[in-house]
């Protein structure tokens, strides 16, 4: 099942329902959340938020801590991580 308006392939109908509330909804929030994640749609306020965000959707861990190699999406997750080395 897709999408008929971004094309995003769904398994189940229940999750393709609540996906489409997303291009229902994003109209609403585009003046007030106008960056919009490509991959669910998800608005923020700011860009450096909808960054964070991506990191969900592309796996990646930027800042890793350098005693233990341990990787985190957010730099105030690694600040909390490095506190308990001390």
């Amino acid at each position: 099942m897709g999408c008929l308006e971004c094309g995003k392939n769904f398994r189940q109908s229940s999750a393709l329902i609540r996906h489409q509330m997303i291009h229902t909804h994003q109209q609403i929030y585009s003046k007030e959340r106008p960056f919009c994640s490509p991959d669910c749609g998800k608005g923020f306020k700011h860009s450096s938020n909808l960054v964070k965000h991506w990191c969900i959707h592309t796996g990646e861990r930027p800042y890793e801590c350098p005693q233990c190699g341990k990787s985190f999406t957010q730099s105030s997750h690694l600040t909390k991580h490095q506190q308990r080395h001390r």
